[in-house]
C-alpha cells in the first residue's frame, strides 16, 4: 500500500489499497465471471449510487446527518462537472456494509504526515482503490457551516480531487474554520484559559535609581489582582514572573518612546482568539502594557488599570482605587494595600 499526504488545513490521505471492484451498479458478464462496467469510464466506483452511513462521536450529542446530506447534495449536483462523472448517494441511518462511512471523531489520529487535521479521506481515482467502505473522518467541534465545508472537501478527495483542483473554494489546502457559538471573553468571569498567568517585566530603560521602585509598583498591582482586586476578579488567579518575553501572557515594559499617540502615560494591547468567528474575542491570549515617562510612583496604578482591561473590567466595574476618578495623589499612593 502506497501513501501520499494530501493536507487540508489539516489533511486528507491518498490511499491505494487492493484491487477489489465495488459491488452493484450496471454490469455485464464478459463470460469469464468478472463484471464489466458499462457506465461512465471515469467512475472508479463502477457504481452509479453509493450508500453512505454516518457514525457520530460518542461524546457529541449533535445530529450530523443533515450536514452530511448537504455535502452529498453538493456533489450530486457538481461531481460530473468537477470529478468527471455523475454520482448519487443513498444516505442511510444504519448500514452495516456501506460504500462510504462518514465518521465524526474528536481528533484525526493520523492522515499521512499531517497533524491537527480537520478531516481525512482517501483519494479514489481508479477502480482498484475502491475497497468498501471508503472511510471519511471529520473532526467534531466545528460550526455547522465549517463542518459542511470539511465534509465537501473530504468527499471531494473521495471523488478523486486533489488540493488545488476545481472548485478551489472547496478543494483548497487550508481554510478558516469556526466553532459553534461560544461565550465572549467579556462575559466570562475569567477570560483567560488558565488561572495562572506568566508575566514579563522590563524596566531596564528607567534610571537605575528608579528600577526597584518600578518593580515594587508592578508587584503591588499584580498582588492586588491575585487577591481578587476587591472582589472584581476571581480569587484563584495567580501570576508567575518569566524571563521569556515571547511566551509571557502579560508583558509590562517601560519605554523611552510611547507606541501610543501620546508622549507620556501608558497604553495596552490586548490579543485574543475568536474561534466562533462572531467578531468578538472568546479568550484573551496576551496583554501588552507599556508605560512611558511616568512618575515612578504612578507606574503601579497604570499597570493596575490595564490589568483591569485584561480581566474585562469597564467603567464602574473597576475597584475604587483604580477608577478614573482617583486623584493625582491617590494614583501615586500604595493604593493596593
Amino acid at each position: 500500500m502506497r501513501k501520499r499526504a494530501v493536507p487540508f488545513l489539516v489533511a486528507a490521505l491518498l490511499v491505494l489499497s487492493g484491487c477489489t471492484l465495488g459491488p452493484g451498479g450496471p454490469s455485464l458478464d464478459d463470460g469469464g465471471g468478472d463484471p464489466v462496467w458499462t457506465g461512465d469510464e471515469d467512475n472508479p466506483y463502477r457504481q452509479e449510487t453509493l450508500t453512505v452511513a454516518v457514525v457520530g462521536s460518542a461524546n457529541e450529542s449533535r445530529d450530523f446527518t443533515p450536514l452530511v446530506r448537504q455535502a452529498l447534495d453538493y456533489w450530486e449536483a457538481n461531481s460530473e462537472q468537477y470529478a468527471g462523472y455523475p454520482i448519487e448517494y443513498r444516505l442511510v441511518a444504519n448500514e452495516s456494509d456501506p460504500d462510504v462511512r462518514v465518521t465524526f471523531v474528536e481528533s484525526v489520529a493520523a492522515c499521512g504526515t499531517e497533524e491537527h487535521a480537520a478531516g481525512c479521506a482517501p483519494v479514489i481515482t481508479k477502480p482498484g482503490q475502491f475497497d468498501p467502505p471508503v472511510s471519511v473522518e471529520v473532526r467534531t467541534g466545528f460550526s455547522d457551516e465549517s463542518t459542511v465545508q470539511v465534509l465537501k472537501h473530504e468527499l471531494g478527495h473521495s471523488l478523486g480531487l486533489n488540493h488545488g483542483d476545481a472548485p478551489e473554494s472547496v478543494m483548497q489546502a487550508s481554510s478558516t474554520l469556526t466553532t459553534p457559538p461560544q461565550t465572549d471573553a467579556s462575559e466570562r468571569a475569567l477570560p483567560w484559559r488558565s488561572e495562572t498567568l506568566s508575566v514579563y517585566v522590563d524596566v531596564s530603560t528607567l534610571p537605575p535609581s528608579e528600577r526597584d521602585e518600578a518593580r515594587r509598583q508592578v508587584d503591588g498591582a499584580l498582588g492586588y489582582f491575585a487577591d481578587g482586586a476587591d472582589g472584581t476578579v476571581p480569587e484563584n488567579v495567580s501570576f508567575v514572573l518569566t524571563d521569556n518575553r515571547s511566551a509571557a501572557d502579560i508583558t509590562i515594559r517601560a519605554t523611552d518612546e510611547s507606541p501610543c499617540s501620546t508622549s507620556s502615560g501608558s497604553c495596552g494591547y490586548l490579543l485574543g482568539t475568536d474561534p466562533d468567528g462572531d467578531g468578538a474575542r472568546e479568550w484573551y491570549t496576551r496583554l501588552e502594557i507599556t508605560v512611558t515617562d511616568l512618575d515612578t510612583e504612578a507606574v503601579g496604578w497604570h499597570v493596575g488599570r490595564w490589568l483591569g482591561v485584561g480581566f474585562g473590567l469597564e467603567g464602574g466595574e473597576y475597584p475604587e482605587p483604580l477608577r478614573e476618578s482617583a486623584s493625582y495623589s491617590e494614583r501615586r499612593s500604595d493604593w493596593w494595600e
